[in-house]
């Protein structure tokens, strides 16, 4: 547990300077264009959340051509100011094109927003179950010819002989109620009159075997005695 907070703890930390750097650099990037006070800090605020908007959209919704065309122009926006910042670029004395992409940005940042905000997702179209065609209501179905069934000629031979006489069926003796010791059946009636008191319902021979621990015989001797 130790070992995985520090390696999250260490993803926030570089996420948190790559976030800053990256933040930093638009800013003086976006001030040397032109873009001074706070429309300087607007800048890589348009830039960050454009780029987590398109992420956003590819995890939720999917891989598709318009995230992954919004989320290309974000990061170029800000590798571009990194590098642009890095010494490459003489922030004194900003080259034109440049001014007008730094200008242009806030137009094209809110169209980006828009279209993933507002987009439809692209889904697959639900395959159309094959169907059979339904036979001709005016065509009348063939009837197959039934076989004819022709018995068997029985001869004096084959013929059944005679069953002897079927046994008489005996009962089953009847097996004696088991004894049941006047403690138990003292015990088995507290024992329901506390569920009547708790249920309100008197208790059943299930419930008052299982409350026991006696076997269904002697349950049942012992509801008897209570009845």
């Amino acid at each position: 547990m130790a070992r995985t907070a520090l390696r999250v703890d260490a993803v926030l930390v570089q996420a948190v300077i790559a976030g800053a750097l990256s933040f930093a650099h638009l800013h003086d990037l976006a001030a040397a264009a032109g873009q001074d006070g706070w429309k300087a800090w607007a800048y890589p605020v348009s830039v960050d959340l454009l780029l987590v908007a398109s992420w956003r959209r590819l995890r939720s919704d999917g891989p598709s051509r318009l995230a992954w065309c919004w989320f290309v122009i974000a990061l170029v926006a800000s590798l571009g100011a990194n590098v642009a910042t890095a010494g490459l670029l003489d922030l004194q004395q900003v080259p034109p094109w440049l001014r007008i992409l730094v200008a242009a940005w806030p137009a094209l940042a809110f169209m980006g927003g828009t279209l993933l905000a507002h987009s439809a997702t692209d889904h697959s179209a639900p395959e159309v179950p094959a169907t059979t065609p339904e036979p001709d209501a005016d065509r009348e179905p063939i009837a197959s010819p039934e076989p004819e069934i022709i018995p068997p000629a029985v001869t004096e031979a084959e013929e059944t002989p005679a069953l002897p006489p079927p046994e008489p069926v005996t009962a089953a003796p009847v097996a004696a109620a088991p004894t049941v010791p006047a403690a138990l059946v003292d015990h088995a009636r507290k024992v329901a009159d506390d569920h009547q008191a708790r249920t309100g319902s008197p208790i059943d021979t299930d419930t008052l075997r299982a409350r026991l621990g006696v076997p269904p015989q002697l349950a049942d001797a012992i509801a008897a005695q209570l009845a």
